[in-house]
């Protein structure tokens, strides 16, 4: 008796509940560690200027961690409804279940959840991924859903993001994701810059460098909302219709954009304002010499070797006159 796909033959296919994208798990175990290492190392910091670190570290490590984790999110539009409808083809047999779909950039996730979980002699526990990102075949993953048999609301919902389907969800989604996710990472690589840059003594290019960042967030906001905005075609399961929304994903995207644009703001507007008290906050120096302060060691030399320093002599105005 051998495997197939990692299934004994002759037994049903276990099912799997509903579980975390690996490479968001990722994203944020990376950099929760990072915040960790800041606060671990954030006694060792003198004075006030340890929690000048700790917010800025925080801020941006929040920034940099939204802007890549969103991407690999699913909830950038969902929709769900509870309603009785039919559980397999042929059967009259119908469920009181939980069916959602949640839409990111890179597929679509529908779930389906019994109300109770187990009917029908089954456990109702589904949550199947249909992806579209560059290498994947949607309608192939499609055919394998009905080679596998999954329930009639499971495949209803995916038919509709199929390319075929006449309700144009498929390219409307797919372009939507592919053009969010691109703008996404390049508003990635200007928030690393603005890291280095806020780190200069030229902190007004960090400044900018993040307005720009903020800007290309909006890019992806607006590319995502532009084509998604089209109305859904109707949704109909049972007797229940599918209600649709933004997601968290999508307004937490939102929340990221106002949080570049206003520090990235108040660091142009105080560089020309209150420019010491910019380099206070950044822990920042102005003279040249005490940045090398710390870096040349101080040299002790023999005063008898010095130059002397000429000091102008008095004449002696009193004469000696004889008569």
């Amino acid at each position: 008796m051998t495997l197939f796909n990692g299934v004994l033959p002759f037994y049903p296919r276990p099912l799997s509940a509903a579980s975390i994208s690996v490479p968001l798990l990722v994203v944020i175990v990376v950099f929760l560690a990072l915040a960790a290492s800041v606060l671990l190392i954030l006694p060792g910091i003198r004075g006030h200027s340890r929690w000048f670190w700790c917010i800025r570290i925080l801020l941006s490590l929040f920034i940099g961690a939204e802007i890549v984790a969103v991407n690999f999110s699913g909830e950038w539009f969902v929709g769900q409804v509870k309603a009785n409808m039919s559980y397999k083809a042929f059967t009259p047999a119908q469920v009181s279940a939980d069916i959602g779909f949640q839409v990111g950039l890179e597929g679509v996730n529908i779930t389906l959840t019994g109300t109770p979980v187990h009917q029908l002699n089954e456990t109702i526990d589904y949550n199947e991924k249909f992806s579209w990102i560059f290498g994947d075949n949607y309608v192939k993953q499609y055919g394998q859903a009905l080679q596998r048999g999954l329930p009639n609301p499971v495949l209803y919902l995916a038919e509709k993001f199929t390319p075929a389907s006449p309700c144009g969800l498929y390219q409307q989604y797919r372009l939507a994701g592919h053009y969010a996710s691109a703008t996404l990472w390049v508003a990635f690589c200007f928030w690393l810059l603005s890291n280095m840059l806020l780190l200069t003594p030229a902190p007004l290019y960090g400044g900018l460098s993040l307005l720009i960042a903020g800007a290309f967030v909006f890019f992806a906001i607006f590319s995502f909302a532009s084509i998604s905005s089209v109305p859904v075609c109707p949704i109909r399961l049972g007797s229940e219709y599918l209600t649709t929304q933004y997601g968290a994903a999508f307004w937490t995207t939102v929340a990221t954009g106002f949080l570049c644009l206003l520090l990235g703001g108040m660091v142009v507007g105080v560089h020309y304002t209150h420019p010491s008290a910019l380099r206070t906050f950044l822990d920042l120096r102005d003279d040249h010499e005490v940045q090398m302060k710390g870096l040349m060691p101080q040299s002790y030399s023999n005063p008898l070797h010095l130059p002397q320093i000429c000091k102008p002599t008095t004449p002696d105005i009193q004469l000696a006159v004889r008569l």
